[in-house]
């Protein structure tokens, strides 16, 4: 059957028009990504970790997530400095070194203070390769393949985490300082790839045309007050505040209620492989239909999907059903929100734009496990998914307040959604 569907002349096309004419250089990345995701595996049982097998409370594991974001949102800005100061290779291969040290050391450490820490640093070194991987894409991939080449990067990142969700669940079993030191050693051999495979591809730009850009570019204050783009900054802020809870109080809930570390790691995988299966064909349906429709649908489906959880019990299948319900959310939300911000900036100002929209998402690894973990452990369950639903819902109804609003400059944020081109939606890939 496999050699039919490869003979397949359609079958061909299509792998030649996703795969081909990319640099060998992004290859050796993309497979540097695919191992580090196969290898990720504390950050996904970091709380039930923390636990279930450590005895700490529900709002400390939230406390030490949120510690983990806030080394995230430090890196998002700091490592992005350094990727254009020193370059991209030497910022990569230091924040995967930290990011394999640091994370073994947590396996070890010892102490509420020590390990809250410690994971800070990974959160600080983890996220860090994010501004110099994007980087490199953008530098090693010609303009026209860039959004087919950062697709296929969310794929390695999306099929490594299902994988890795799965079988860690199954390593765990046999004591979770496996998982530690053996997400230490894959970050390790991806500092290693990058640092053999990978040039330094920072563009040197002349004199003349530095200062060009320099008087082009757009204030950090300027962002700051382009009220339709920070409307959309605090809704994103909102939904993301939900999808943290995937990572961190899903997990101590299910623990809490039965559910092993296998079949844990079976459902949170779950999360990835749909994004694997339904992320391009529900992209392609996308196009042509309301993007502000879109919007309110993925906020209620992602919140409900998370309100889903208070009736699951015990079972690990209606979890499973929680988890798909807001993973489709997800997939629907991302497509949208990729050409969104590209959008609404000038061109000039693209990097503080994106930066300011990143951080949105960092800002809510920082608040968002705290407040679900306190949530969580003084008002239980049904009121955490309850309140992720409700604001789901919030989320939604901001959009299609938005999508109605004028700002004093005389932009509709909801014409901008849904009248731009296709071509013009595919500038800025998530993760860009």
């Amino acid at each position: 059957m496999l050699v039919a569907l490869a003979a397949n002349p359609r079958i061909r096309r299509l792998v030649r028009e996703t795969v081909g004419g990319l640099p060998r250089q992004f290859w050796w990345l993309w497979v540097s990504t695919l191992v580090n995701r196969l290898g990720s595996f504390v950050v996904t049982f970091l709380a039930l970790y923390l636990t279930a097998e450590r005895g700490y409370s529900a709002s400390y594991a939230g406390l030490v997530a949120s510690l983990f974001g806030a080394g995230s949102a430090v890196a998002a800005v700091g490592a992005g400095v350094l990727t254009d100061r020193i370059g991209r290779r030497p910022t990569l291969v230091a924040a995967q070194l930290g990011t394999a040290a640091s994370t073994a050391v947590l396996g070890f450490v010892d102490g509420q203070a020590a390990i809250a820490v410690v994971a800070f640093v990974v959160g600080l070194c983890n996220n860090a390769t994010r501004p110099p991987t994007s980087a490199i894409i953008a530098d090693l991939v010609p303009a026209e393949d860039r959004v087919r080449a950062y697709s296929l990067n969310y794929w390695a990142i999306n099929i490594g985490f299902g994988l890795s969700a799965a079988v860690a669940g199954l390593i765990a079993t046999r004591g979770y300082l496996t998982l530690f030191l053996l997400d230490a050693l894959t970050t390790l051999v991806c500092a290693v790839v990058i640092f053999i495979r990978i040039p330094e591809t920072r563009p040197q730009a002349s004199p003349g045309r530095d200062a060009d850009e320099a008087g082009a570019n757009t204030s950090l204050l300027t962002v700051l007050r382009d009220a339709p783009f920070m409307a959309l900054v605090g809704l994103t802020l909102l939904i993301a505040l939900v999808f943290q809870q995937g990572s961190t109080t899903l997990a101590v809930d299910m623990g809490a209620s039965g559910i092993t570390s296998t079949e844990y790691g079976l459902v949170i995988g779950l999360n990835g492989l749909l994004i694997v299966v339904l992320q391009i064909p529900l992209t392609r349906w996308l196009e042509g239909r309301s993007r502000t429709a879109m919007l309110i649908t993925s906020c209620l489906l992602t919140g409900w999907g998370f309100g889903l959880a208070a009736l699951a019990g015990s079972s690990a299948w209606l979890f499973a059903l929680s988890v798909a319900v807001w993973t489709v959310g997800e997939i629907l939300h991302t497509p949208v929100m990729m050409g969104l911000v590209s959008e609404l900036a000038p061109t000039h100002g693209r990097g503080r734009y994106q930066g300011v929209y990143s951080l949105s998402w960092s800002l809510a690894s920082l608040l968002g496990p705290a407040g679900g973990g306190l949530l969580l452990q003084y008002a239980g369950p049904a009121v955490l998914w309850s309140v992720c639903g409700a604001i789901g819902t919030a989320a939604a109804l901001g959009y299609a307040v938005l999508a109605r609003h004028t700002d004093a400059t005389g932009r509709r944020p909801g014409a901008v959604i849904e009248m731009a081109p296709a071509e013009e939606t595919e500038k800025a890939p998530a993760g860009a």
